[in-house]
């Protein structure tokens, strides 16, 4: 039966968005877009979201943003920083992961690709737009909290001619509960990607990778992850 109802995800290829998008998929004709905006793990991460895309039925694009990577000089983006690691003991050391965030940190990212993503619903005529934000993320990146959702959707409301709003399912969930909400709804959790330094296999000591090896640890769920470490 073909869906009547359009949406538009931001799927990073990652734990976070590749569920966000699953929850909408059964019922959304849903675009995927992932950006490459100069990040280490840009071709493992458009890698993973066309297998997303390709599992799921979705259209998938790839937007550029070369630009993107000259701001900032975030670890992510720039090969003259280091990629911060934790121990799995540090991961709710507020203290040490606001030093980290600020390490990563790519300036604006969610509210450019954001914007970016309602050119496309405004285009398309989609009604939503999914995104991967969750509380785990939110205690040290503002840009994925609630009240950052709530802000955007204040600005849709005044700054699109359509009726469209910004969706995070996750926004009040750790990565535990989205590995378990993943595995519920049978989300291709096997073939997305998390970490930041984009070889083929997760080096399993960065930030990204620790969190989602603590999260299939304490759901119990299966982790087919590849890792290094």
């Amino acid at each position: 039966m073909e869906k009547s109802k359009k949406a538009v995800s931001v799927l990073s290829g990652g734990l976070d968005s590749t569920v966000a998008t699953a929850l909408f998929a059964k019922d959304y004709n849903v675009h995927a877009i992932t950006f490459d905006y100069g990040q280490r793990s840009a071709n493992m991460e458009i890698k993973a979201s066309k297998a997303i895309c390709e599992k799921l039925g979705m259209e998938h694009t790839v937007i550029e943003l070369p630009w993107l990577a000259q701001l900032g000089g975030s670890a992510l983006t720039s090969s003259e920083e280091e990629v911060p690691q934790l121990g799995m003991d540090e991961l709710d050391d507020k203290e040490i992961c606001d030093e980290t965030a600020r390490k990563v940190w790519v300036p604006g990212r969610n509210v450019v690709f954001s914007s970016i993503a309602l050119s496309f619903a405004e285009a398309e005529g989609a009604e939503k737009i999914i995104v991967g934000w969750d509380f785990e993320e939110a205690a040290t990146f503002p840009d994925n909290s609630r009240e950052f959702l709530d802000a955007f959707n204040n600005l849709l409301k005044i700054g699109s001619l359509d009726d469209i709003q910004i969706e995070a399912p996750l926004i009040q969930m750790d990565k535990k509960e989205i590995v378990k909400v993943g595995d519920d709804i049978r989300a291709p959790l096997d073939i997305s990607y998390s970490c930041y330094m984009g070889d083929e296999y997760h080096c399993g000591v960065c930030e990204s990778c620790m969190r989602r090896k603590r999260a299939f640890e304490l759901t119990g769920v299966e982790d087919k992850t590849e890792y290094k470490e």
